[in-house]
This record gives structure tokens, sequence and C-alpha cells, in this order.
């Protein structure tokens, strides 16, 4: 197909231009596939001249005409013989006559297409992992910084008990951990098919170097220009499996992402209106409601990362349907999960990072929540004191139940929260407490526990750790979108 066709007059996805870096789409564009494949050959050539099979003037030949990847040519030949990997052989052999004749020797398909898309998985890990480390680190700045700001929590939608701003964001912090080392872990399992022919057994390759050499020599001694370690088994494949631990990976970032945008979406809503995700000046909410500061961002992060959930489904059946030896009902659709899952989860690591680099926060606000609210889940503090000091315990609970519920239908009603009123002037626990002490046990700022100090033992403990691990990463990112 011509370079022309490919505009904004035709179907285009959305990953080729709105959502991803230009170097994440660069390591997944076909040019780049294409080129991996080529160096592949040219590594598998010469190893092959180690053992006589390809001469010097063949070996150079295939090296001057390494990079010069022409896909329109290839497409051409693609259309009458519909073989892409075959079609890319021969346009290179056409540029390299006098090496091309020993183009591909020994090897199948996928001895060139699975290492290339491993090497590039890889390389991709390794940007997720860049942009994961950003997220960790802006997040872990609001936690430090937050540790002892008190505010409201929630637990089903429903006033709790007072936590801190740091320790909410601590706990996307932790998700955001288990990702990393999620991501670092998949290290020990990336690995590429090797070359080993048809079925996995080496049989042409065993053929060639006979009785010179072994295959499995010829085999290590490609896969270190590669840099790439090989599974000691294969079929004619690696292990579909190695896709699904990526894809689902890659799915629990974006759920990681998706829990934290949700609840930016919420905070956000004027019904509690504690903080607003960044906006540009110019930033439009609504064609029609000029006022409308909608949280657009986290709710593009949420979207994403609803359709990456879905790939590790398809990647699981891939790999589960993987008959004997092989068969291609993989094909179509990894040339989509793999790049798209990627792109899609980097995207979404992007619009993480730009939020809580440049989230706006509004002490008023968490101060009311705390005011209208806090004094509800405060009174188990004075519940445990007047039992302390003698007063019967169900019948202390049995009162301030009658009177939280009373104070609550007040609140609803849009009346100020009557409730540290009515307790203090309850006989029963005057005669127990002065009225100063009522209002210490119930002040919600006393209530948080001690969020702030495991704030400070998990950056110090936990995050520290990873950030000093990957600090080179921290200067390797894009611009904020804002």
């Amino acid at each position: 197909m011509p370079p022309e066709a490919y505009s904004h007059d035709t179907f285009l996805s959305v990953f080729t231009w709105r959502y991803g870096s230009p170097e994440m789409r660069r390591l997944f564009s076909e040019h780049s596939n294409r080129a991996t494949w080529r160096k592949l050959w040219v590594h598998l050539a010469e190893a092959q001249a180690g053992y006589g099979l390809v001469s010097k003037g063949e070996l150079e030949d295939l090296r001057g005409k390494m990079t010069d990847v022409d896909i329109e040519r290839s497409h051409e030949i693609e259309k009458r013989i519909r073989h892409d990997l075959m079609a890319e052989i021969r346009a290179y052999a056409e540029q390299a006559p006098v090496g091309g004749g020993k183009l591909h020797l020994g090897a199948t398909s996928t001895d060139i297409e699975d290492n290339a898309d491993m090497i590039r998985i890889r390389r991709a890990l390794d940007l997720i992992l860049t942009r994961l480390t950003a997220c960790l680190a802006s997040v872990t700045k609001i936690v430090s910084e937050h540790k002892g700001t008190v505010c409201m929590g929630w637990t089903h939608l429903q006033p709790a008990e007072p936590t801190t701003l740091g320790y909410r964001f601590a706990n996307y912090a932790q998700d955001l951990v288990l990702d990393v080392q999620l991501v670092e872990g998949l290290s020990r399992f990336t690995r590429g098919k090797g070359f080993k022919g048809a079925v996995g057994t080496s049989s042409s390759y065993t053929t060639l170097v006979s009785p010179k050499g072994n295959p499995r020599a010829l085999e290590d001694a490609v896969m270190k220009k590669v840099g790439l370690e090989a599974f000691p088994v294969a079929t004619q494949t690696y292990s579909r499996k190695i896709d699904y631990l990526v894809v689902t990976t890659l799915a629990s970032i974006a759920q990681s992402a998706h829990r934290f945008a949700s609840d930016i979406r919420l905070l956000q809503s004027p019904v509690f209106g504690e903080l607003l995700e960044p906006i540009r000046e110019e930033q439009i909410g609504s064609s029609t409601m000029a006022f409308k500061r909608n949280p657009v961002t986290s709710e593009r992060i949420c979207s994403l990362a609803r359709y990456v959930a879905t790939l590790p489904t398809v990647a699981f059946m891939n790999a589960s349907n993987t008959l004997l030896e092989r068969t291609l009902d993989d094909s179509a659709n990894r040339r989509i999960i793999i790049p798209e899952g990627f792109l899609a989860v980097e995207e979404i690591l992007l619009l993480y990072n730009s939020i809580t680099s440049k989230l706006r926060l509004y002490p008023h606000m968490m101060k009311r929540n705390l005011e209208r609210f806090g004094i509800f889940s405060a009174t188990e503090t004075l519940l445990i004191r007047l039992t302390a000091l003698g007063a019967d315990r169900q019948a202390m609970h049995e009162k301030i139940r009658s009177y939280s519920f009373q104070a609550w239908e007040k609140v609803l009603n849009g009346e100020e929260n009557p409730l540290i009123e009515m307790l203090r002037g309850d006989p029963t626990i005057r005669a127990k407490l002065a009225s100063g002490e009522v209002d210490r046990l119930l002040d919600p700022s006393n209530y948080t526990g001690d969020a702030a100090e495991r704030c400070t033992r998990f950056l110090a403990e936990v995050v520290q750790p990873i950030l000093t691990r990957h600090k080179g990463r921290l200067a390797e990112q894009p611009p904020s979108v804002f």
C-alpha cells in the first residue's frame, strides 16, 4: 500500500496519532519491525559464517543493505505471495544480490518474528517502567507533603472515619509499587524463541552445522549478538503464555490507574470538592454548559483502562489454543493487542503523572467535610473514654446512636451538624466529662491513628529503594499535557 494512503482521509488507529508517545509509536512501527528482522537475519548470517556457510562477501553485502528497508516494495511482493516475512526476504535479497541467497538459511518465520517481537516487548516494558517510576515519584511527593493533612475517609461512598490525604495517596502508591515489581519480575520470563527451526527441534540447523558444531552453539552465538536469552525449549513459537503474562501486567497497571482516576473524579465533584485535576486556561468542559470543569483527563484514563482490561482474555485464548506445535490464529490479533496494550498503558501513565504533578487541593473543602461528617466517627473515642470512666458501655452506645441519627437528619436537611451540642448537653455525659474534654475527644483531626507515621515508614522502606534503583529514569519524561 503506498504511503500516501495513510492520511486522515482514511481510518487510522487513535494510537497512530492521538495516544502514546512518539517513542513508543516508533518502537511498534512497521519500519522498526522490519529493521529488527533484518538485524536478526544479519546476526544469523554472521554466526553461520563461522561455520563456513556464509562467505565474507555475502555477509558484507547483507550488512550494507541491512538498514535500507523498502516497505513499499515488500508490500508489492506480499500482494502476490501473501506472506509478509517472505516478502521482506525477497525485497532484501533484491537489494543484496550477492548475499541475498543466504538470507534466512535454516530458519523458520518465527525464528525471526518471535525474537523480534520479544526485543520490542522488552524495550516497551522498559519504557513502561520509566513511566511508572515517574508516576510513583509524583504520588510520593503528595504523600510526603500531606501525610498529616486530615480529610474525611469514605466507605461505601458514605462518610466513615478521618484519614489523611497523604495516607490515601500512599494507597495509590502501594498499587504502583506492586506494578513496578511485576514489570521488574517479567524480565525473568521474557526471552526469545531462539533459533530452533520449524517445530523447535533445530533439525535444520543440525543439518547445517554438523559435524563441525551443534545447533545449540549456533543459537547461543546468534542470541548473544541479539542481546537476548533464548528459552531452552520451544515449539515453532515461544510460549504464548509469555504474551498472557505481559498483557496481564499491562492490565494490572491499567487497574491501578483506573482506581486512582475514579477517585479523582469523585473528589473533584462539588459534592466533595476537595481537589481538582489540572486544567488548561482555555480548556472547554462542555460545548453548551460553559461553566463545566469536567474531569476529562481522569475519565480518559478510565476509558483506556477498560479497554486494556479486555486484552488478557485474547492473550489467554492465544496461549491456551496453541494446538500441538503451532497454529496461526493468534497472529492477526497479536498485531493489535501487544502494541495497542503498550500504547494505551503508556498514555494512561502519562496522564496519571500529569494529574499528580499539578493536582489542585482545596483544604477549606476538606475541613468543611470533616466538620459535617467527621464528628460522627469520632464518637467511638467518646464511647471508649466514657466506658473507662465507669459508664455502661451498651447504654452509652445507644445514647450516642440516638443522638447521631437525630443529627444526621438535620445535616441531610441542610442544617449545621448539632451532634456536639447534643452530646455536651447530655446529663450522663456531662457528669463524666467537662465540655472541653468532649470537644477534644470529638475533634476528628485527633482520630487518624498512625496514618502519618505509616506514610513516613512506607516512603522510606518501600518507595525510596525503588526510586533510588530507577533514579535515572526520572529525567526521561516527556512534558506534561497541561
